[in-house]
């Protein structure tokens, strides 16, 4: 690796540009008589998402799958994010809206090939956007996909293939450009009201978009898009009658007591106990034992307490299923002709969105992290307890440890408004027989998240063990009622963390036609880069001293500035054969540098068929929040070695203890390294017919140096675990697993390889019409991590990897099949979503004793869309996803959802039911 300053970088970045054009100028300036640059072939405008130079058509060397709006808008999906996420080529690491109590609540992103969000690098039109203020998992820095005005998107772009020698950092996993409109004149307007089978979730959203001025005509075209939406929060006890959705009780479907879901428990012996509503209190003997009796939980929860007494109770009565969301956004373009060879162009881009999630009351107990190290309020000297003269302590003169669940302080609440803003200047055209764009970009997020009902760990000490503040002491269970709101407002202020992130962006490019090969005009492509993005995250308040209980720290600064120039080229050296390239060098200031490659290949020995492969090598930067300043404590699901060895609870052991909620601890390194990858692709495109096509491509990516969050596996194996004092037999060091402290590190190697096929057809129908049928299937067949020691870990068809956001597995088969029949003035479309089943284990070394079942059941959708031009200018349509009603299966293990796996998103909520009109004038 080299090193470089900024200046020294910035310099060697442009040097490098015009070494790689002296030969390409030195060609297009030959002298008169011999002309070869007139004699080239003038490139086609047709722009693709993964090379720099316009051709022909869309089939290149990489694999490009095209998104249509019409595609988009069979779906009644409300967002881009939310039909991004039913890409079948979207895995693990995704980030749906329904998360809200995650690190990066009120976001959105897509994780191709399911390597995190990170590894997925999203364009608006070609170019970057500032990151969501919050990092995905406290390390994740990603592009949130809500911020895009959904009635101004044309068209998306999924380029799935490594493509850093195009576009730099963190296109490792593939490119997804989202591309407005770039020209409108006239006026829409559109209006939709959506709301679910239940009659909740509703959803109004309206847009105006107008445009003015022909660009070939006038010489301009303006346009602004202005869209806007409230979406109410639909709660997990509005689906109390769905089956395992809406509760937090599984039992009936075989799960024990000690499900995530459900609390209050006490097990058997007394020796543990969770957090009640009434409170459980350990006595002198050891043994937990709840305050009040059955007639007090009566009035929290219908259900019997449990064989020890313990008040067992649906926390998550309180969660929303789906957040509230209200939202506006702004969008506008201007194009501007300079001369009749050069253009100018404007964009300007301005959201707000408001996110409110609920989350189940905080517990008074259990263990997190700071900078200074782990909490425990579980056992030992920092445990949570009643005072010897607190009221309902039934052990005057004893300190007994308490497990209380506040539901009189009432749910968890976050709430987030994220401002995002993007001002884009450029001029094009043709210079010397180049197509040049020179562009300025600005981009910036401001985020505010906001909390209540969390709890602060001194304040709740002095409340439960002396009584002096305002409000005396806390009252707990069935004696809450004599609290005052002093007390609460003392024990739980509200708390709130803001988020900045900036990008500034220069860039410069050029391509044109420099002479004529036996299959075409042979392409070039130059540019340079210089790139500068900052971030910082303040910690949520009290956080920094670990005083807020159950809540992790993250915080983070940091600022990277890198220089970059590329060359690219393709070549038709036959009519049947293209060659293609492609390299870039990035320099970063006071960092690394990075030289990644592409080549290509495309081979047509048929008019009807072309063969075509990669190979790419890429890179992605540490990012502040991994070897900046700040640090972060988060949780993650994890097995207990010690009290379930071999995935088997050991005697006197819970089978909670076999995934148990485990607090991380985790500090940033300034030494990591990028990662690297190598990704490889081959394939075909096969026409037999004018209205058939098939695109079947296999996939590789090996990515190596990972930076990742040192396994919670390793720290627990490390012995560098914080514990409970709930031993069993007596034995030091086995009780209950709360938390573990790790470092971020490059360590792992992963291998993910598949195919993916894609299949259209279009029938003609005479009098009756058009019919379109496609059909996309994603199939993995390795997802492998190999551990610093050696040994290697297989994901697919598993619930695993753990360690990337929601725990949502990794399916070995994704099929989308759509059909779409035109019929005069109206059309109706169907699509059908199928996610393959996964076996109930972590990884595939892990046995299952899953009590129904060690597979979670393969889950498909249909949902049905049509549309009617009732006259000119008029057009009534409208939706209905997941038309079967069909139930998402019971899923225990994901900590993403209440029971079911967020890749089922649509079976938890239910039939939902779309109409809207557009009226174009």
């Amino acid at each position: 690796m080299q090193y470089a300053t900024l200046s020294h970088a910035i310099r060697r970045a442009l040097i490098a540009a015009g070494l790689i054009a002296l030969p390409a100028m030195a060609v297009a300036q030959e002298p008169p008589q011999t002309k070869p640059q007139d004699n080239a072939t003038t490139l086609d405008r047709i722009e693709v998402t993964g090379s720099n130079i316009s051709r022909g058509d869309m089939e290149t060397a990489s694999p490009v799958q095209v998104v249509t709006r019409a595609e988009i808008d069979r779906t009644g999906k409300a967002s881009i994010a939310e039909y991004l996420q039913t890409l079948t080529s979207d895995g693990a690491g995704s980030i749906p809206k329904s998360f809200g109590n995650g690190f990066a609540g009120g976001g959105a992103a897509i994780s191709l090939r399911g390597l995190g969000a990170g590894s997925t690098l999203v364009l608006l039109n070609g170019r970057r956007m500032a990151p969501f203020g919050l990092a995905d998992d406290g390390q994740k820095v990603f592009t949130d996909l809500s911020t895009i005005p959904m009635d101004a998107v044309e068209r998306v772009e999924v380029l799935k293939d490594g493509a850093s020698a195009i576009y730099g950092s963190d296109a490792i996993a593939g490119v997804v450009n989202i591309i407005l409109r770039k020209e409108y004149t006239g006026s829409t307007v559109r209006m939709s009201y959506g709301v679910s089978g239940e009659g909740d979730g509703q959803q109004a959203k309206a847009s105006i978009t107008h445009g003015f001025g022909k660009l070939a005509d006038d010489g301009y075209n303006v346009f602004f898009n202005v869209e806007g939406s409230q979406t109410d929060e639909i709660q997990v006890a509005d689906r109390a009658d769905r089956k395992w959705i809406g509760t937090g009780d599984i039992r009936r479907w075989g799960y024990d007591i000690t499900s995530q879901f459900l609390a209050g428990y006490i097990a058997p012996g007394g020796a543990s106990a969770s957090s009640s509503p009434l409170g459980n209190v350990r006595g002198p003997g050891g043994v937990y034992q709840p305050l009040g009796g059955a007639a007090d939980c009566a009035k929290f929860s219908p259900l019997a307490p449990d064989p020890n007494n313990g008040c067992v109770w649906e926390a998550g009565r309180f969660r929303s299923l789906t957040p509230e969301e209200k939202y506006v956004t702004l969008f506008g373009r201007g194009t501007f002709m300079l001369s009749d060879n050069f253009e100018a162009y404007v964009e300007a881009g301005y959201s707000k969105k408001n996110t409110t999630f609920i989350d189940t009351p905080s517990g008074v107990s259990g263990a997190w992290g700071y900078p200074g190290g782990p909490v425990n309020a579980s056992s030992g000297p920092g445990a949570v307890v009643l005072g010897p003269d607190h009221p309902d302590n039934p052990f005057p003169g004893q300190r007994p440890n308490l497990r209380y669940s506040a539901w009189d302080v009432g749910p968890r609440v976050t709430r987030n408004e994220n401002r995002f803003s993007r001002f884009l200047a450029g001029i094009k055209g043709t210079l010397g027989g180049w197509d040049v764009d020179v562009a300025y970009l600005h981009s910036q997020t401001s985020l505010r998240n906001e909390r209540d009902g969390f709890l602060h760990y001194d304040r709740v000490r002095e409340a439960l063990t002396q009584g002096t503040n305002p409000g005396g002491y806390w009252r707990l269970g069935a004696q809450a009622g004599k609290n005052s709101q002093a007390l609460y407002d003392y024990i739980s202020p509200q708390i709130h963390a803001d988020a900045e992130t900036k990008l500034d962006l220069f860039d410069i490019k050029g391509s044109r036609s420099l002479f004529d090969l036996p299959g075409g005009a042979f392409g070039v492509a130059l540019g340079a880069e210089y790139r500068r993005q900052t971030v910082e995250l303040t910690p949520q308040s009290y956080t920094d001293q670990g005083q807020i209980i159950g809540l992790g720290y993250s915080s983070y600064a940091g600022k990277q500035e890198v220089a970059a120039a590329y060359v690219e080229a393709v070549a038709p050296v036959l009519e049947s054969l293209e060659l293609s390239g492609a390299v870039r060098y990035d320099s970063y200031k006071d960092g690394d540098s990075a030289t990644t490659p592409k080549v290509g290949i495309k081979w047509s020995p048929l008019e009807q068929l072309s063969l075509r492969g990669t190979y790419a090598e890429g890179f992605r930067a540490p990012n502040p929040a991994e070897s900046g300043k700040g640090g972060l404590a988060a949780f993650t699901t994890a097995r207990d070695p010690v009290r379930c060895p071999g995935g088997t609870p050991a005697p006197g052991a819970n089978p909670s203890d076999c995934a148990a909620p485990v607090a991380v601890i985790t500090s940033p390194n300034p030494a990591l390294k990028p990662e690297q990858s190598k990704s490889y692709t081959v394939g075909l495109v096969f026409e037999p017919t004018p209205t058939t096509t098939i695109t079947l491509d296999g996939w590789k990516i090996v990515r190596s140096d990972e930076i990742n969050q040192e396994t919670t596996a390793a720290a627990i194996a490390a012995g560098r675990v914080v514990r409970g004092d709930d031993l069993l037999g007596g034995v030091a060091g086995t009780g209950t697993l709360l938390a573990a402290q790790a470092a971020y590190v490059n360590s792992n190697q992963t291998t993910v390889q598949g195919v993916d096929l894609d299949v259209r057809q279009s029938f003609e129908l005479g009098e009756y019409g058009k019919l379109g049928l496609d059909l996309q299937w994603s199939h993995v067949s390795k997802f492998e991590r190999e551990e610093s020691d050696g040994h290697t870990i297989e994901f697919v068809g598993t619930h695993g990897n753990c360690d990337a956001t929601n725990c949502i597995g990794t399916p070995k088969n994704r099929i989308n099949l759509g059909a779409t029949w035109e019929y005069g003035r109206m059309s109706l479309s169907g699509v059908a979503n199928y996610v393959a089943g996964i076996r109930n284990v972590f990884d595939d070394s892990e046995t299952c004793d899953a009590p129904v079942g060690c597979r979670l059941p393969s889950f498909t959708t249909f949902d049905l869309s049509g549309r009617w031009k009732a006259v000119d200018g008029i057009e009534v349509f409208g939706s209905i996803q997941n038309l079967a009603d069909r139930i998402a299966p019971l899923d225990a293990f994901t900590y993403g959802a209440i029971n079911y796996n967020p890749m089922h998103s649509s079976g938890a909520i239910g039939r939902y039911f779309t109409v809207g009109v557009k009226y174009t004038f």
